[in-house]
């Protein structure tokens, strides 16, 4: 290899810039072109690959749960679900250690993709899959929104979220040259844009101060039952929600053909429950699997939620963000 004699600034520039002008040009003559990921606008997966990923995580996801062990999947889940999943089964190994005597494959069918174009990495799109655990009949008919991400080539896909919702609350997705268009985590577009959207629900659930939120089970319907669960007689029961969006909790939003967007995010929860003298709270086995420490008189758990939600567009003042499906699990748990 010959190496470069050292000469003037402008000598080497000009023979450094005819070198990369030769190598366009050649490259330009044999039809050869690169294609930067970092800049193009590139589908996140192919149909193919994305069936592969709900395959490769459906066959995780039975053998975890068919041996309750944690390390079976955790190549295979990532941010709020990956956090519940991992936790459920570490609980369920110390409860059960011989496996789940229970276990019924999970079986998802006729997947329909949801895939996004974008530049750069990480890249996600969402399986919208029929799973065996419902009924398929009224009320009872659900499908499995998964939320695959990907931070690079070289990394397995990984689901982030998960949403069951019915068939009538999946929203139509808005298409541009035959992809999902996905909503920038700034986004002016729509009412409020998805990097502020945990803000706003941790705010709305700790005051209720009037805003965005359409009432229902997630929002007020959630604010009532805490209510209730604070005033039970001998138990003060106390909590603080907390906006996680970093990393694999980052929301996710996809575009909806209203102008508007579904959009994933994610929060973290403390439940402290303090018994009166002479009691102890009540702790189910599968809390008490993840606790440390030991209960006197008050145990605090620690949940993660994650939820999906319409926001409607830009200019929508009340009612502008629905709240469809929230999948929360303890964590974490200290007893004192």
């Amino acid at each position: 290899m010959r190496r470069l004699r050292r000469t003037g600034p402008r000598r080497q520039a000009d023979t450094l810039l005819a070198a990369v002008t030769a190598s366009v040009l050649a490259l330009g003559a044999s039809g050869c072109v690169t294609v930067h990921g970092e800049r193009e606008l590139i589908p996140a997966a192919s149909e193919a690959e994305a069936d592969r990923a709900v395959k490769d995580f459906t066959d995780a996801y039975n053998k975890a749960d068919k041996a309750y062990d944690p390390a079976l999947d955790a190549g295979r889940v990532t941010g709020p679900l990956g956090e519940i999943n991992q936790a459920g089964l570490r609980s369920r190994q110390k409860i059960s250690p011989g496996g789940n005597k229970d276990h019924s494959p999970l079986e998802l069918t006729d997947a329909k993709f949801v895939i996004p174009r974008k530049a750069g990495w990480p890249r996600w799109f969402v399986a919208d899959t029929d799973s065996n655990r419902d009924t398929d009949k009224d009320s009872g008919d659900t499908r499995w929104l998964l939320v695959f991400v990907r931070g690079s080539a070289s990394q397995p896909w990984e689901v982030a979220y998960l949403s069951i919702l019915t068939p009538d609350e999946i929203p139509a997705f808005k298409k541009e040259a035959g992809y999902a268009v996905p909503v920038a985590a700034d986004s002016a577009a729509v009412a409020v844009a998805p990097e502020q959207l945990g803000e706003r629900y941790v705010s709305f659930l700790k005051d209720g101060q009037e805003g965005p939120f359409a009432p229902g089970p997630h929002t007020t319907g959630w604010r009532d039952d805490r209510k209730k669960a604070g005033t039970r007689p001998g138990l003060a029961t106390q909590y603080v929600d907390q906006v996680e969006n970093r990393g694999d909790f980052a929301p996710l939003a996809l575009a909806t053909e209203d102008g508007g967007a579904l959009v994933f995010f994610a929060t973290r929860y403390f439940e402290r429950q303090t018994a009166a003298p002479g009691y102890r709270p009540k702790v189910g086995p599968e809390v008490r699997a993840l606790m440390t420490g030991e209960i006197k008189n008050t145990v605090t758990k620690r949940w993660v939620s994650s939820q999906s939600a319409l926001v409607k567009p830009t200019g929508t003042t009340t009612a502008a963000v629905e709240v469809l499906a929230r999948l929360q699990g303890v964590t974490a748990a200290e007893g004192s």
